[in-house]
C-alpha cells in the first residue's frame, strides 16, 4: 500500500543513514560513502578519504565519484558502476572542482540599481520579493518565458510545472543545436529518445558528420565502446569509415576518412542505399518500407553514376559503391550507420539524417546487438510525459526569431548564454532588451547574466541535489541520482529547484496546482530533494533492479551509495515500422536542395564550425583546466583558430599564424591560421565556445565567437538552425602570431597519390 503525499513530504524529513552492501561495485564498501555529511565541521579530521558517488552535469551522460578530504572535494574519478561511463570520464568531468571553487562565482543576489545603472548586492529575502512581485503583477500569464538548457528528470517535472502554473512557456537553449537529429529519431525509428549505438558489438561502422570520441551526445560512453569495438577480446578488429566535411578526433581515428561535400551526407547514404538494393544485399521486405513499396526505381536519382550525384558529394562513383558492399557484406555484420553534427546542420539537415538511419533498416540492426538499440521510456511515469520530454528538445531558430517579436514582461534564464551562443539573427539581444524584467540564475556571471535585472547565484552540482534519465541511454532503464559531495561553499548560493518551490508557494500561494500537494500541505515548505525521494520511492515500490531493499531508507542509501539506478531487464522489446522517405509525384525520392549563404568565388570557403572538445559550446571557458586543454587535433590552447588545407593556404600566401579575416554577410572575425593537409580544401573549421565579453578573468578576450558570423540558415523541415551553412571569404590581414600549442614547429608534410614518405629525425 503506498503512502500520500502529505505523509510522504513528513516522512522524508527523517534522514536515516548507513552502508549498503551490494555486488557490482568495485569501490571498497568503506571508501564509497552515502549521503555527504553537509554539516561537517571544517576542521574535523577524519584522517580517511571519502568517496560519494554523483551525476556529473559537465558531461551529462557519466556517472562520477569525488573524493572529498576533510569537506573538501579533491579529486572526480568515473564511477566504475554507472552503467553509462563504466569509470571512465573526461577532463570537462576533472574540472567540475574548479568551478565550485572558482575566483569569479557569483556569491550574492545581485540588484540592478537604475540609478546606478549597475548590479548591486541584496538579501536573498530581497531578491525573492521582488521576483515574486514581478510573477504576480504579470497583465497576461502568456508572457512569462523561462530559458534554461535541455533539462531531464525530476528538474523537467518541477519547471514544467511551475512554467505550466504560470500559463507561460519554457525554451531550451542548444548553441549547436541537435533539432534535426531528435526529428530523425522519431521518423525513423518511432522514439522520443536517441537509442543506443553498440559501437562495442559492430565489425562495421560507418559515422556521417558525429564526432562521436570527441564532444558528440555522450562521447565518454563511446570511447569506451570504440576500445572494445577495436580490440576487444574474443573478436576480430572492427572497421570504421568516417564520412565527414571535417578532418576531426574520429576522423583521426577511422581506418578511412572519406571527406564529403557539406550537405552531400544524405546524397551519399542514400547511393550506397541504391547500391546495396540493385546487387541484392538488401531483402525486398527492408527496401520496402523506406521506398513506400517501390524499391529501386524510387531511388534512381541516387544512382552513383549520376553526375549530379557527383557534384553534390565529392566522392566517385566506385568509392560509393564500395562503401555500400562493405556496410552491407554479411561477413561484415552486424554494421552500424550513425549520423549528427554537421550532417544534420544543413537546409537539408533533415533529409540527411533520416537517409543516413534509414542504413540501419536496411541491414536489420534495429534492437540486435551491435546495431541501433532503442531506449525505454524513464522508470518513473511522471518523468515520460509529452510535457517532460518537451524540456529536453532544444528550440529552432525559428522559434528564437518568433520570441524577438512578442512582448515578454519577465523572462527567466538558468544557467545558459544565448547572447553568446545564438547568432546575432535569433534576435536574443533584442529579447533581453525589450523584456520587462530578466532574472537570472547563474554560478558566474556571463554575457546574458550581466544584462539582468536581477541575479540569483546558484549552487554547483558537486553542493547540488538532482537526477537524470540519460538521453540517449544504455538500451535499458536508468535513473542517475545527483547528491552534493560537499556543503555549499558559499553561504549565498542557492538551489534552482529549491527556489522553484518557494516561489511556487508565495506567489501562486497553492501548491496544489503548481506541485500537486494535498489541500491543507500549504504550509509544508518541501525541498526539491523531496521531489527526488518520492520518485525514488516509486522505483522502490516496483522492487526491481539493480538495488533493492525491505525499507524505503534502505533503498535510498542504496541508491546514493552506487550513483542511481538501472534494470537491464526493462527495455524496448518492439518497434514501430519507419516513414517512408518523401517520394515526389514522379514516384522518385529527390533531396532538397542544399543551400549556403554567403560568398561565392576567390578565396571563399564553407565554415565549419566545431565543438571545443573541452569547453564545449564555451559554457565551460572560465574554466582555466580546460582553456589548457590542448586541441586533439591542432594541440592549440587558449586561442581560437583557423583550419585550412596546407596547399590551399600555400596557394593563397597564408603561413601558420598569419591572422585570417573571415567575413559572412552576418559579420566579420579574425582569427590565426592553424595550416593541416587534412582539411578538405572547400571549407574551414573554427572552433566554438570562445570570444566572450563579460565571463570572468579567464575567459574574457581569449579568441573569437564565431557565432557572429553565422548565417541564419535553417532546415527546410525543422526550421532549426543550418550552422554548417555559411560561406566566408577568407582574407589574410599580413599580421602573424605565435599560436599557442603543443605539437611544436614541425611542418606538415603532404604527400603526393602514390608516394611513401619516411620522417626521420625531426626536432
Amino acid at each position: 500500500m503506498g503512502i500520500t503525499r502529505r505523509q510522504f513530504l513528513r516522512w522524508s524529513g527523517v534522514s536515516t543513514l548507513g552502508a549498503v552492501m551490494f555486488n557490482g561495485c568495485r569501490i571498497p564498501e568503506e571508501e564509497l560513502q552515502i549521503e555527504s555529511p553537509v554539516d561537517m565541521p571544517e576542521d574535523l579530521v577524519s584522517g580517511i578519504d571519502n568517496w560519494y558517488a554523483t551525476v556529473c552535469q559537465h558531461d551529462m551522460s557519466s556517472g562520477i565519484i569525488v573524493r572529498v578530504v576533510e569537506g573538501r572535494a579533491k579529486k572526480i574519478e568515473g564511477n566504475p558502476d554507472y552503467p553509462m561511463n563504466q569509470g571512465r570520464h573526461s577532463a570537462r568531468s576533472e574540472a567540475a572542482l574548479q568551478s565550485l571553487y572558482h575566483p569569479d562565482r557569483l556569491v550574492e543576489p545581485l540588484y540592478r540599481d537604475q540609478r546606478l545603472g549597475q548590479l548591486v548586492p541584496i538579501s536573498w529575502a530581497s531578491a525573492r520579493q521582488i521576483l515574486s512581485d514581478k510573477l504576480a503583477g504579470l497583465s497576461d500569464k502568456g508572457k512569462f518565458r523561462i530559458v534554461t538548457g535541455p533539462l531531464r528528470g525530476h528538474l523537467a517535472l518541477l519547471t514544467s510545472e511551475f512554467v505550466k502554473g504560470y500559463g507561460g512557456a519554457h525554451m531550451a537553449f542548444e548553441s549547436l543545436e541537435q533539432v534535426t537529429l531528435k526529428a530523425a529519431i522519431k521518423s525513423v525509428f518511432g522514439q522520443n529518445r536517441l537509442p543506443e549505438f553498440d559501437i562495442a558489438n559492430a565489425k562495421h561502422l560507418v559515422a556521417f558528420g558525429a564526432d562521436f570520441l570527441s564532444t558528440w551526445q555522450a562521447p565518454v560512453r563511446y570511447a569506451r565502446a570504440y576500445g572494445e569495438f577495436r580490440q576487444g577480446e574474443s573478436r576480430r578488429r572492427g572497421t570504421h569509415v568516417q564520412v565527414d566535411s571535417r578532418f576531426s578526433m574520429t576522423a583521426a581515428s577511422a581506418d578511412e576518412w572519406v571527406p564529403v561535400k557539406p550537405g552531400g551526407e544524405g546524397v551519399l547514404a542514400l547511393s550506397m542505399a541504391y547500391v546495396m538494393i540493385r546487387d541484392g544485399y538488401v531483402p525486398s521486405v527492408h527496401a520496402q518500407a523506406l521506398t513506400d513499396g517501390k524499391l529501386l526505381p524510387a531511388l534512381d536519382n541516387f544512382s552513383p553514376e549520376n553526375e549530379s550525384v557527383r557534384n553534390a558529394t565529392g566522392v566517385d562513383a566506385s568509392r560509393i559503391e564500395t562503401l555500400a558492399h562493405e556496410f552491407a557484406n554479411p561477413g561484415n555484420q552486424p554494421a552500424l550507420a550513425i549520423g549528427g553534427g554537421s550532417a544534420g546542420a544543413h537546409t537539408s539537415g533533415l533529409f540527411n539524417l533520416k537517409a543516413i538511419y534509414a542504413l540501419n533498416v536496411l541491414v536489420n540492426n534495429i534492437n540486435s546487438k551491435g546495431g541501433v538499440i532503442l531506449n525505454p521510456d524513464p522508470p518513473i511515469k511522471e518523468l515520460s510525459g509529452q510535457d517532460v520530454v518537451s524540456m529536453g528538445t532544444p528550440a529552432s531558430l525559428e522559434e528564437w526569431q518568433s520570441l524577438s517579436g512578442q512582448n515578454v514582461e519577465v523572462l527567466m534564464t538558468r544557467g545558459v548564454n544565448p547572447i553568446h551562443g545564438l547568432p546575432k539573427a535569433a534576435g536574443f539581444s533584442e529579447v533581453m532588451a525589450n523584456a520587462s524584467f530578466v532574472v537570472s540564475f547563474a554560478s558566474f556571471l556571463d554575457e546574458t547574466v550581466a544584462l539582468a535585472d536581477l541575479v540569483l547565484p546558484e549552487h554547483t552540482y558537486l553542493e547540488d541535489w538532482g537526477d537524470d534519465v540519460p538521453d540517449p541511454g544504455p538500451g535499458y532503464q536508468v535513473f542517475g541520482i545527483q547528491q552534493p559531495v560537499v556543503r555549499p561553499f558559499h553561504e549565498g548560493t542557492r538551489s534552482f529547484g529549491d527556489e522553484l518551490l518557494i516561489l511556487g508557494a508565495s506567489v501562486a500561494n497553492d501548491l496544489t496546482g503548481i506541485l500537486g500537494l494535498e489541500p491543507g500541505d500549504e504550509q509544508i515548505r518541501p525541498e526539491f530533494r523531496d521531489l527526488l525521494r518520492k520518485g525514488a520511492y516509486d522505483l522502490w515500490m516496483q522492487n526491481r533492479g539493480s538495488v533493492k531493499a525491505e525499507t524505503f531508507d534502505g533503498f535510498w542509501n542504496g541508491i546514493l551509495e552506487r550513483g542511481g539506478w538501472w534494470d537491464m531487464e526493462e527495455n524496448v522489446k518492439s518497434q514501430s515500422a519507419p516513414d517512408p522517405l518523401p517520394i515526389g509525384s514522379d514516384g522518385k525520392i529527390t533531396w532538397p536542395t542544399i543551400e549556403f549563404q554567403g560568398q561565392q568565388g576567390v578565396d571563399t570557403f564553407n565554415l565549419l564550425p566545431f565543438l571545443s572538445n573541452s569547453m564545449m559550446d564555451g559554457t565551460l571557458a572560465h574554466l582555466p583546466w580546460l582553456q589548457a586543454t590542448p586541441d586533439p587535433i591542432t594541440s592549440m590552447t587558449w586561442h581560437s583558430w583557423v583550419e585550412i588545407n596546407s596547399k590551399t593556404a600555400k596557394d593563397m600566401g597564408i603561413k601558420e599564424g598569419d591572422m585570417l579575416e573571415l567575413s559572412s554577410p552576418s559579420g566579420i572575425v579574425e582569427a590565426p591560421a592553424y595550416l593541416h593537409p587534412a582539411v578538405p580544401p572547400w571549407t574551414v573549421s573554427v572552433p566554438v565556445g570562445q570570444g566572450h565579453t563579460d565571463y570572468g578573468q579567464y575567459a574574457s578576450g581569449v579568441g573569437v565567437n564565431i557565432m557572429n558570423i553565422i548565417a541564419p540558415m535553417v532546415d527546410a523541415d525543422t526550421r532549426a538552425l543550418a550552422w554548417a551553412g555559411t560561406r566566408v571569404k577568407v582574407r589574410n590581414t599580413g599580421v602573424n602570431i605565435d599560436i599557442p600549442k603543443f605539437e611544436g614547429s614541425v611542418p606538415s608534410i603532404e604527400a603526393e597519390e602514390g608516394q611513401i614518405i619516411q620522417i626521420t629525425n625531426l626536432h
